[in-house]
């Protein structure tokens, strides 16, 4: 057989195999399960490592709530930073949350801050990873969550940032 029949029945048979491709499953929808008002202290600057411009911000509390579950940040995460060659930040935040029944979650929230096109509102998206004991919270470390982030005040007017999470259904 020729190499452009060969080609031909190739083709055919990849054209065959897409049509014959089950229909991709419905997108998620996004589900509101609490928001953050996240205050922080200032910020700390090691400076230029070899991997761009490193920077941590503390964790110093707030509070989260939504719906069946509400609580504080406990002080002591950090929010670690590093300034890409491309103008874009990777934020890495470490951080504890305790609900109003004692339970502690850790939070880990991943993400890529970059500037906004001229003109265009800043808007950040993040990964949240939850890790919750086993029990009536466990379904934050089962799911997957996406979630917002923008700049706030804390209420005795220090630097804070607000984070709404969203579960993935």
């Amino acid at each position: 057989m020729r190499a452009p029949a060969v080609a031909a029945l190739l083709w055919a048979g990849a054209a065959h195999a897409q049509a014959q491709a089950p229909a991709p499953p419905p997108a998620p929808v996004l589900e509101h399960v609490f928001s953050e008002l996240v205050t922080l202290g200032a910020s700390v600057a090691p400076g230029a490592t070899p991997y761009g411009e490193r920077n941590i911000i503390p964790i110093t509390g707030g509070t989260f709530e939504g719906p069946g579950i509400k609580g504080v940040i406990l002080p002591g995460g950090w929010d670690w930073q590093l300034k890409r060659a491309d103008g874009c930040t990777d934020v890495k935040a470490d951080y504890m949350l305790k609900t109003d029944d004692g339970v502690i979650i850790n939070v880990v929230n991943t993400g890529a801050l970059c500037p906004p096109a001229p003109g265009k509102p800043f808007s950040a998206r993040t990964q949240p990873r939850f890790e919750a004991p086993i029990g009536k919270y466990g379904w934050l470390s089962q799911a997957a969550f996406i979630g917002t982030l923008e700049g706030a005040t804390a209420p005795d007017g220090g630097p804070a940032v607000r984070i709404h999470f969203y579960r993935a259904r």
